[in-house]
């Protein structure tokens, strides 16, 4: 699939004990950009360190109270927080049920503000506890989530990224919007056994669940920050930069119980007891990510695809599996299909 003229192509990222490299395979190159997916969920989830860290919330504030006034009831029962959201135990359906998609090639463009406050006005916000076993994978929890703290903020999703995540890491090249100069160096998903052009996707109301593009670079200096929080420096111009280290600490701590067998949950990240790994995965029409990293063994990996999960058979988890594995020191997985 990355034979010339697919016009795949793959990113890896990997650093142990602090020796970072990035290796390129395809189409790919070392600044080239991807649609990260779901892995967006992770920095949603540090967005909402920040603010708790900073007391700008408090992980078991109510929802509600970052919506405007007026938007939803108090509900009679339990009600949804922003820990439900972050830790996937609201309840909430994986998509709103009043998403009315006009583009299929763009389906989450059209979803905004008040089409999310609609759904919450006849859903409600009462806590629904979610099938222990397999709780949904919500990306509606995760862009109420990331509505709820732009609200709290006074700004777009977009710019509370930029502010208190992306400039007190310095990364360059994680955004939602790209520029002109970023837009050259974005590589076009692809889709299909023909490896077909895919459009790439906007958000609005929903960007806090997938909107993020970045770098096989700049998301292994996001995992760097991760492993050592306490290496951090500060920087110039960023208030956010002094509440960071605290930030990322908070964003690792596990919350509750296995939300499935030998798989905890922090702030986002999903955390396997075998194996010591906070892990993501994430996926658009036409990419694939996998990340990962290990406090206790001090090594991270990134991968990076421009192939939807359909096309490559979920390769890129299989090649983070690998890498894992391999760092691990254990047998490794085949990464034949």
């Amino acid at each position: 699939m990355l034979a010339p003229g697919t016009g795949v192509g793959v990113s890896i990222g990997v650093v142990v004990h602090g020796v970072a490299r990035v290796f390129t395979y395809g189409s790919a190159k070392t600044d080239s950009i991807f649609e990260i997916g779901s892995t967006t969920k992770t920095f949603t989830g540090l967005l909402l360190a920040q603010m708790a860290t900073q007391g700008g919330t408090k992980l078991d504030e109510p929802v509600r109270d970052l919506l405007p006034p007026g938007t939803v009831a108090k509900p009679v029962g339990a009600e949804i927080t922003l820990l439900d959201l972050v830790t996937r135990r609201s309840g909430l359906p994986r998509l709103p049920s009043n998403m009315r998609v006009t583009d299929a090639q763009n389906p989450y463009a059209d979803y905004h503000t008040a089409d999310l406050y609609a759904f919450l006005r006849t859903n409600g916000v009462t806590r629904i506890s979610p099938d222990s076993s397999n709780p949904p994978f919500s990306d509606l929890g995760f862009g109420l989530l990331g509505q709820a703290l732009a609200n709290r903020a006074g700004i777009f999703y977009s710019d509370l990224l930029q502010e208190e995540v992306c400039a007190p890491l310095e990364l360059k090249d994680t955004t939602i919007a790209l520029s002109p100069a970023q837009q050259l160096r974005f590589l076009p998903g692809t889709n299909g056994a023909d490896h077909r052009r895919a459009h790439p996707l906007d958000f609005d109301a929903m960007a806090g669940a997938g909107a993020i593009r970045s770098t096989a670079g700049d998301m292994l200096a996001y995992l760097e920050a991760n492993l050592h929080p306490e290496n951090l420096k500060p920087v110039v111009d960023s208030k956010a930069a002094s509440s960071i280290a605290s930030a990322l600490k908070l964003s690792h701590q596990l919350q509750g119980d296995d939300i499935r067998p030998g798989t905890r949950i922090a702030l986002a990240w999903l955390y396997q007891t075998n194996t010591g790994n906070y892990w993501h995965d994430g996926a658009t029409a036409g990419f694939s990510s996998y990340v990962f990293f290990n406090p206790q063994r001090d090594y991270a990996a990134v991968v990076l695809l421009n192939a939807s999960p359909q096309v490559d058979d979920s390769l890129v988890d299989r090649l983070g599996e690998h890498i894992s594995e391999r760092l691990a020191g254990l047998p490794a997985i085949s990464l034949a299909p």
